[in-house]
C-alpha cells in the first residue's frame, strides 16, 4: 500500500486502530528526520510499512458488526460526489420533483458509466459542514424521493438503465417530512421501482439505513461494499427501542446482521464489492474503480435479458426475501411445474377420443 494511496492522517484512525495509528505515527517521525537530518531511513520505514500491512489485514479480515458500522461511517469514505468525479463521465444532474423543492440529500442526473448510459441516482451526505447541513446529513426529505421517481419514469421512457447509490443512515424524520409524506413517497418508490421496464442496478456505498435506503434500493441486482452496511435500522436505534440505551449499539448491530457478509449469507444482497485493504477511505481510487467494474459487467449481463423476463424475476426476487429454504426452493420451481402442468393438459385436450368397436 504506498504512501500516495493512503488517504488517512495521524487523527483519522478509528478507535480498533491504535497500533495502525502508533506505525504511521513512527513513519511520520522517520520521514521528518530524512529531511531534516539527511539520513536515508527507507529500510526502516519500510520495514513499518509491512507490520502495518500486516496489523490491517488481520483487523479487516475479521471486523465486528459494530466496527464494520464505524468503518462505514469514516469521514473520509467516498461519498456520492466522489463517485460521479471519478467513475461517471459527461454527468448532467437533473433537478426539482415538480412539486416542492429540490432536495440535495438525493442527487439525480444522466450520464456514462464505461460505455453504458445511465440514470445515476444517489443519496449524498456532504464532506464539510456546510454541505452535510445542506445535504441534511444524508437524511433525504419526501422531495428527494419524488425527484428520484420522476426521473427514473424518464430513464423509463427512454430506456436507459438505472443505477442507485445507497448511503444515507435513514430518510428524515422531521415533522415537515412527515407533513409532505414522507411514508408514503417511499412506499409509492417501491411500488413503481418494482415495476421500472429497464434494468435497476442498486449499490449500498455507505451506510444503508431502514427506509430511507430502501427507498432508492429496489432493483435487479443489489451489492454492498465490503465494509459498508444495510439494516432494517440503525444500531442506536435498535438499542434505543429495544434495551431503552443507546451504548448497547455494539451489542445490536451484532444482532441485526447488517454486514455484506451477513447480508450475502442470508441472500439478502446478491454481490459483496471488494474493498482496498482497510477499508474504502484508504484508497478511493481503487474503491471507485471496484464499485465501476461490477456495474458494467451487472448492466452488461441484464440487457442482455428480455424486459418481461427481467421483470418477472425482479418480482421473484422481491418475493423471496425472507422466506425459508424450502420455501424458496418451491417458489424458484413454481414456474417451471406451471409450464409443465400447463404442457400436459395441452396434450390431453388435444388427444382424440377412439370410438369403440361394435
Amino acid at each position: 500500500m504506498p504512501d500516495g494511496h493512503n488517504n488517512i492522517n495521524s487523527g483519522d484512525h478509528l478507535e480498533f486502530e491504535e497500533k495502525i495509528a502508533d506505525l504511521d505515527r513512527q513513519m511520520g517521525e522517520l520521514r521528518k528526520l530524512s529531511s531534516t537530518k539527511g539520513i536515508d531511513y527507507s529500510a526502516e520505514i519500510r520495514k513499518l510499512r509491512q507490520k502495518q500491512v500486516a496489523e490491517l489485514k488481520r483487523i479487516y479480515s475479521n471486523l465486528a458488526a459494530w466496527q464494520t458500522v464505524q468503518v462505514a461511517r469514516h469521514p473520509k469514505r467516498p461519498i456520492l460526489s466522489d463517485y460521479l468525479n471519478l467513475m461517471v463521465k459527461d454527468f448532467r444532474e437533473l433537478h426539482g420533483d415538480k412539486c416542492h423543492g429540490d432536495d440535495r440529500a438525493i442527487v439525480t442526473g444522466l450520464g456514462h458509466i464505461g460505455r453504458e448510459k445511465v440514470l445515476v441516482v444517489g443519496q449524498n451526505k456532504g464532506r464539510n459542514t456546510k454541505e452535510k447541513v445542506t445535504c441534511n446529513f444524508g437524511c433525504p426529505n419526501p422531495e428527494g424521493y419524488r425527484k428520484a421517481l420522476a426521473k427514473m419514469k424518464f430513464a423509463e421512457k427512454f430506456k436507459i438503465p438505472v443505477v442507485t447509490l445507497i448511503d444515507t443512515p435513514g430518510a428524515h424524520p422531521g415533522i415537515g417530512a412527515e407533513e409532505r409524506g414522507q411514508a408514503q413517497a417511499i412506499a409509492a418508490n417501491l411500488a413503481r421501482m418494482s415495476l421500472l421496464r429497464v434494468p435497476i442496478v442498486c449499490v449500498v456505498i455507505g451506510e444503508g439505513g431502514s427506509g430511507g435506503a430502501l427507498g432508492i434500493g429496489v432493483g435487479d441486482r443489489l451489492a454492498v461494499l465490503e465494509f459498508a452496511y444495510y439494516s432494517v435500522i440503525s444500531p442506536e436505534g435498535c438499542a434505543a427501542i429495544l434495551w431503552r440505551d443507546g451504548s448497547q449499539a455494539p451489542a445490536a448491530a451484532e444482532a441485526l446482521k447488517l454486514t455484506a457478509r451477513h447480508l450475502l449469507k442470508l441472500e439478502l444482497i446478491d454481490a459483496v464489492i471488494p474493498e482496498p485493504l482497510g477499508g474504502a477511505h484508504r484508497n478511493i481510487h481503487d474503491t471507485v474503480y471496484n464499485v465501476e467494474k461490477y456495474i458494467v459487467r451487472t448492466l452488461r449481463d441484464l440487457k442482455r435479458t428480455k424486459i418481461e423476463n427481467l421483470l418477472e424475476n425482479r418480482y421473484r426476487k422481491l418475493r423471496l426475501i425472507g422466506s425459508s429454504p424450502t420455501e424458496k426452493l418451491r417458489r424458484r420451481t413454481q414456474a417451471g411445474r406451471e409450464r409443465i402442468k400447463a404442457a400436459v393438459e395441452a396434450v390431453t385436450s388435444k388427444t382424440k377420443k377412439i370410438p369403440a368397436k361394435v
